[in-house]
Formats: C-alpha cells, structure tokens, sequence
C-alpha cells in the first residue's frame, strides 16, 4: 500500500530552533491535538484548528530565545506540561498556559538540549552537562567537545539513570551521576537522539535511535555494560543532516513508523519489515529546513499526519485526509460552497495586508524626507553550518534565512574549489583576484532566484593551505543590508579525529580558600576558559561547613567599621546644625563630641570608599548564595531577607540566618 499525505499549512510563527515543537496527548485516540510551539522571539504559542483555521489557546509575551521545548509531568501520566529552555532558565507552563515554573539554572553559558523524566531534569549547554531533581543539582559533566542533545533512558523500564549525550566529536557519551561509563564512536557527528518506538521499546528501554549531521540513522542498544549495534542506513542519497526523529504508527499497520525531518527540507517515513530492519516508504521535500517532526492528528479528527516546524517558523501537517472525496450531490455542493468561502476569506485577507504595506510604505518614504530620520539596520537571523563530507573529502556549506536570499558573496584567503551542487539553483560567477597583493584567492558571487531561502555550496581545500572563508550574505529586504560569515579553514583540514588517547598525560591543580565564593569563581572561570579552548576539565569540590563561619567572622571587624563611618557621617550635618544653634557643644556626649571633633576626616575616608559597604553587602551576599549553589539550591528568593538582617546588622543574628536558610 502506498503512502498518500497531502500538505497542509497551518500558521507561522518566528524561527525556530531544533526540538521546539510539540502536540499535546489527546483525551481520547485520534481526537484533534494541540500544538505548542517556541520560537527565536521568546513566544510560546499553543493552538489548535477549528473550522480549518488556527485558534490560539494561549500565547505568550516575548522573551529570550527559545532553544528547546519539551512535554513532561508524573511518570505514566499523559505528558502534558510544557517545559521550555531560554537562555540559563527553564519555564513551565500548563496546557491552558498558566505558568507554573520559573526556575534559574545559574549555567554560565545558554541551554542548548533539554530532556526531562518525571521530576529530573537533563541540560546541556555547549560543553556542559547538568542533571537536577526537584530543580536541585545532582550531577555535572564537563565535555571535550560540544553537546549537541541530551536524553536519558526511560526511568520506568529501568533501575537506573542513565543520561546519554551527543558529542560534535562523533561519540555518545553514556553516563552514570557525574562520569562516563562508557563512550561509543558514532560514523558522524550525533545531532539528535530519541527513544526507539518513543520508550526505548520493550522491557529493557535501552535501544536509542541518533541522527548524524552527514545524514545517517542508526539504532543502538545502551546496555550496563557496553553498546550494541542494531542497524544503520548510510546516507546513500546525499541528503542534509537529520535535525528531528519521532515514532507514530502514520502506516496504520499497528506498528510504529519512524518519521525523520532532515536539515535540507526533506521528510521521510521509515517503517520495518519483518527482520526489524527499516525500508522508506515515504520521503518530501520542503523549501527550508526541517526543526522538529511529531505523528499525531491536529487538522481532523482520526485523520493521522505528520506535523513538522521549519526553520523560518511554519507549522505544517501532511496529513492522510484526502483532498478530493468522493461525495454525493449535495456533499459536493457543500464542499464547493466552502471552498470559495475560504478563498473569498484568503482574498480579503491578501487584500487588506496589500494595503497595510502601501500605507507602511508611504509612512516610510515620508519620514525618510524629515530631517530627523534615522536609518535603522534590519536585523535578520542567518542558520548556517559548515561540515566535512569525509567521504568525498569536500566541506558543505549551508546557509539558511528566514527571508529570501538575494546573493552570497563567498572570499578566500586560502586556494580552494567550488563543486557543483545538483541542489544549487543559484548562478554562480567569479571574479579575477590578486593573490599576491591582498590574499584574496577567491572571489565568488552566488546569485539566487526569488524565493530560495536556503543554500547549499560544496567546498574542497587544500590540506597544509589555512586561513579563513567567509560569506557576505545579502536578503531581498530594504534597506539592503548583509551579513558576514567566518569559517575556519585548518591546516589538517581534511582530517578527522582519533578517539584513542593516553589518559595516563593528566594534569592536576588543587585550589584552596577560606572563601567558598573564590572557589566557586574559579570555577565558573576555568569552565568557561576549558570550554573557550575546548580543553577537558573535571573538576570536584569538597566544601567544610565550617569556613563559612570563619570568613564571616573575617568580614565583621571591615563591616562594622563601615557601618559605623557610615553611621558617623550620615549625623554630622545634624551635629552641626546643634552646635550653631545652640552655641556651643557642651551639652553632647563625648561620642557626639569625637565625631565633631573628626568630621572632616570622616568625611574625607567616606568620600574615598563610597561603595565599600555596598562591596561587603556584595560579599555577603555572593557568599550566602555560593554556599547553597553548591548544594544545588537556588536561594536568590531570600536575598531581600538578608539585606534587611545586614541593615540592621549583628553578627550572631547573621550567622543564625546563614544556618537556619
């Protein structure tokens, strides 16, 4: 049986990254979905269809960048709590929109993957890997090379938790609490895992499917002890790099299919045959690239689809609901009647956005004429990526806008060759350079047709020969503006990373402090340097309780000093003011009479450290904060508390709020 699904364009939101795209269970089988959606803008927008068109349910104000969007709630329970990634926090939502979290991770660098089990919590940024439950921190991993998705083996099936990362450095990284129990080497750089059949299937839970960059799909099976390798499919076709995998039975066999969303557009239908080994029976090719993929039912009731979110922000269903029914006289009258209704709808609407574009239009050539005009920068987001194709030994580069492309200029500094792209449409022509004068060994100008959002080019480079490539991106938007792309050419350019190294060439540093804040500093900067030059740190604390006290205590006698010349000060106008009053100070306690006595160089002191008390607040504060942080709690909520305590301030009451908090 052939698979027939016909496209169906819902709504756009902005763009979106990978994995932000979800349908809410349904209350009963093959009921019409929700769909929640995040986006580059910070929206968070939850909508379903009625009457075929896309009612909002709830739709959030904008806010940081959305990187990742998952479904959680209480294991074997429908998963109906919306969970996002946005910048260092993650947010929760309920599926009416009501926000239920809001919890600050305190990572140094943005969430890129998120997954979450339950009350446990799995992130990743670039190179770091946090776990937390009940949002306190657990476990830390700092990796080689950069995180590219995190998930965990269903806790359910499982004794154990067993979180697995996906490394740019072509290798899973299976973990137990803060280490590596095991690493697999992949054949391409991982860029997205999933549980096969979306529960790791059948009792154990260990098969785990991953997508390379290159384009292969594997399926493995994680086990305690080592991997076990099911089946791959080789990227035979040439196709873009896998962004997005989901299971759903879209066939109707009673058998799951596996649903792929590639990096070029194309989405593929994958079902198994009776050795479990997968054959395509459905593939489509989209204009732009494919950021998240679900099976479910959104446009009709028990007509199944596939609904996938693309870069540029369009949600989009190919569903098994036929376009053309067979129908009756008076079925096909009424399917007539809405048909022109909803092209009559779509005609007004064009109608009325044509004139809401010249009257924008005649706004802006008016004030262009003021005197006072200010040309502004449209600003516009470009996806790009540059990988090598060790099989053809080229790089591709790929260059996504959420707009029409209108020309990429593509410069040099290194003897390289442009190959041809079957999938390339533009028109490419060169221009002489002077290698000699201005490095320049390549000058290249890409001309698109009218509405390529996305292209493709393929690159070869000499190995021995570095520098740099870069790309000036032009859209069709006004005012004209571009963008500059920097890619690294590398001396062994077109080699590939080894995984057998000597562990035995370890070096060590041990720092020490009385102050938990310096270490916590030294961490976060060795993280963030480590990370910055892709060097492999592990680092572990040990905090005593008991130095917390100490440095309190070290801080007293500066804080008290300060407090007082704050003190002496802020009573020395009014001092003053007594003494010309009344003529003379007799009457003032021989305190009062000290500080009229000192005024000027109290004065003096306070006027040369204005801040120093606020330093020691600081201080206090980031103490009082690090102490917890290191247990992983979060107690930023409690900082007005203590600088009420510190207002008022005596030592043993601030110790005893160090305690009890």
């Amino acid at each position: 049986m052939d698979l027939i699904l016909n496209r169906m364009d819902y709504l756009q939101v902005g763009v979106t990254s990978q994995k932000t795209m979800k349908l809410i269970p349904a209350s009963r089988h093959r009921a019409t979905q929700k769909v929640v959606i995040g986006d580059h803008d910070g929206v968070v927008m939850c909508f379903g269809m009625k009457k075929g068109e896309a009612a909002a349910v709830f739709k959030t104000l904008p806010g940081p960048k959305i990187a990742r969007l998952e479904l959680g709630g209480v294991i074997n329970t429908p998963q109906e709590k919306i969970f996002i990634a946005a910048a260092s926090e993650i947010r929760g939502f309920t599926k009416r929109g009501k926000q239920f979290l809001s919890f600050e991770t305190n990572l140094t660098e943005s969430i890129k993957a998120m997954h979450i089990s339950g009350s446990d919590l799995f992130l990743s940024a670039s190179y770091i890997y946090n776990h937390y439950c009940d949002c306190k921190d657990q476990h830390y991993y700092l990796s080689g090379d950069k995180i590219n998705d995190v998930i965990c083996l269903p806790v359910e099936r499982l004794s154990r938790i067993t979180p697995v990362l996906a490394c740019q450095d072509r290798v899973l990284r299976v973990l137990q609490g803060s280490d590596v129990m095991y690493a697999v080497e992949v054949p391409g750089p991982p860029t997205v895992l999933a549980l096969h059949n979306g529960n790791g299937v059948g009792d154990s839970g260990e098969d785990l499917l991953f997508g390379t960059s290159d384009g292969k799909l594997a399926l493995i099976q994680i086990t305690t002890s080592k991997p076990v390798r099911k089946w791959e499919i080789q990227n035979e076709k040439k196709r873009g790099g896998i962004l997005c995998i989901d299971s759903f039975d879209i066939v109707g066999d009673g058998v799951k299919d596996l649903l792929v969303g590639r990096d070029d557009g194309m989405v593929e239908v994958y079902s198994f045959d009776n050795a479990n080994e997968p054959v395509l029976r459905f593939d489509q090719m989209l204009s732009e690239s494919v950021t998240s993929i679900q099976g479910g039912c959104v446009g009709k009731d028990s007509y199944d689809e596939i609904v996938v979110s693309t870069y540029s922000g369009w949600v989009t269903g190919l569903t098994t609901e036929p376009i053309h029914k067979e129908s009756g006289p008076g079925e096909e009258l009424k399917i007539n009647q809405e048909m022109q209704n909803k092209i009559s709808s779509l005609r007004n609407e064009l109608e009325h956005l044509q004139y809401k574009v010249l009257q924008e239009r005649e706004n802006y050539q008016q004030s262009s004429q003021s005197s006072k005009a200010k040309s502004a920068v449209p600003s516009f987001g470009i996806n790009d990526k540059f990988t090598l194709n060790k099989d053809d030994a080229s790089y591709s580069l790929i260059l996504e806008v959420q707009t029409a492309i209108d020309n990429v200029l593509i410069q040099s500094d290194v003897p390289i060759d442009l190959l041809d792209v079957d999938k390339n449409s533009a028109v490419v022509s060169f221009s002489s350079c002077d290698s000699e004068s201005n490095d320049n060994f390549l000058l290249a100008t890409y001309r698109c047709q009218a509405d390529t959002t996305r292209l493709e080019l393929k690159i070869r480079s000499i190995e021995g020969q570095y520098g740099t490539l870069q790309a000036y991106v032009t859209p069709r938007i006004q005012p004209k503006t571009c963008q500059v792309r920097q890619y690294h050419i590398k001396p062994l350019s077109l080699h590939q990373r080894t995984h057998f190294i000597d562990h035995d060439r370890k070096g060590e540093g041990v720092f020490k402090s009385d102050n938990i804040s310096t270490i916590s500093i030294l961490k976060d900067v060795l993280s963030k340097e480590a990370t910055k030059r892709k060097i492999n740190l592990n680092i572990s604390y040990e905090i005593n309780e008991v130095s917390v006290k100490h440095t309190l205590k070290l801080i007293h006698p500066k804080l008290e000093y300060q407090l007082l010349l704050a003190k002496k000060v802020q009573l020395i106008d009014a001092l003053k003011e007594l003494q010309i009053h009344e003529g003379n100070t007799n009457f003032l306690i021989p305190e009062y009479h000290c500080i009229l006595e000192e005024a000027d160089h109290l004065q003096e002191e306070y006027k040369k450290q204005p801040a120093h008390l606020e330093r020691l607040y600081g201080m206090i504060t980031d103490l009082f904060i690090d102490k917890f942080k290191f247990k992983g709690t979060n107690v930023k909520t409690k900082v007005p508390l203590l600088l009420e305590i510190l207002d008022s301030y005596d030592q043993n009451a601030l110790i005893s709020f160090f305690d009890a908090a």
